[in-house]
């Protein structure tokens, strides 16, 4: 079973071989990269490629590790003993299962994205070290012995907002995504819009990695945010000449609400533009 991309996303020969490592290996996959490269999408383009089903846990600040095993739910279990319910009798009506224990259940091979774990608590990693290590938990409600029929290719994204520990980076095998070079993101384009105009792509391109290049911004502008400007570029029907005369007489590209996501970028821009100006004269 080897990962060799699909037709809606462009993998890079490392990454490719990092997903089928991951997967030889039964270990996670822990991705890192820039916001807006494709980490949570390549767990959507893995299991298209693969042909299996998808499950995601997308972890915020307040999520524990215990939610992805199981939570049991004893405020409505005391409710239903008030009411007189039959099935507050069995404790298992009240256990709501978490992705690992569905991903653990599944009849077949299933891929599962835990996305984003450094927005979680420091020790939420370490708190599934077990589980996913032994691939098996215990519902101590219940007693229940829960084991995975089948490992899970499991696929961990991270922004590196803050550090992992070393006992859960142990665990995983680890890949970063490189921000795609000039030739690679004219393939991601393609793939998005296939029939864009060239001279268009080129302009646009050029815009895009000069904006990159400028020292000092909050945020560069992501993949993702390259698709959006070209996807307005076009609504507006806006040829590759208007574009450069854009370029050359604006301080900022054209639309670029789409790129720039808060106003001391734009201003770094005004400012940078302004001064060019000035020494041209």
């Amino acid at each position: 079973m080897q990962f060799k991309g699909t037709d809606n996303y462009v993998a890079t020969d490392d990454l490719r071989m990092a997903v089928n490592a991951a997967i030889t290996l039964e270990r996670p996959l822990l991705i890192k990269g820039e916001p807006g490269t494709g980490k949570t999408m390549l767990a959507e383009e893995v299991a298209a490629g693969l042909g299996k089903k998808l499950l995601c846990w997308h972890i915020k600040s307040t999520t524990k590790a215990q939610q992805g095993l199981y939570e049991y739910d004893a405020v409505s279990r005391l409710r239903d003993s008030q009411l007189g319910e039959e099935k507050v009798h069995d404790i298992a009506n009240y256990i709501k299962k978490g992705m690992l224990w569905q991903a653990f259940e599944a009849d077949e091979q299933v891929v599962l994205l835990i996305d984003e774990i450094d927005k979680a608590d420091i020790e939420f990693p370490n708190d599934l070290l077990v589980e996913l290590d032994k691939m098996e938990f215990s519902v101590y409600e219940t007693g229940e012995q829960v084991k995975a029929k089948h490992r899970p290719i499991i696929i961990i994204t991270s922004n590196n907002e803050k550090e992992l520990p070393d006992a859960f980076l142990r665990r995983c095998f680890f890949h970063y995504i490189q921000f795609p070079d000039r030739e690679t993101m004219e393939e991601i384009v393609k793939v998005h819009y296939p029939d864009l105009q060239q001279e268009l792509v080129k302009e646009a391109l050029e815009i895009f990695f000069e904006v990159r290049t400028v020292n000092g911004l909050k945020k560069k502008p992501s993949t993702s945010e390259l698709i959006d400007w070209l996807k307005l570029l076009m609504a507006d029907n806006i040829p590759a000449e208007v574009l450069r005369d854009s370029e050359s007489n604006n301080a900022v590209p054209l639309l670029h609400g789409a790129l720039l996501k808060n106003e001391q970028d734009v201003h770094m821009l005004e400012r940078l533009a302004f001064m060019t100006r000035r020494a041209q004269r």
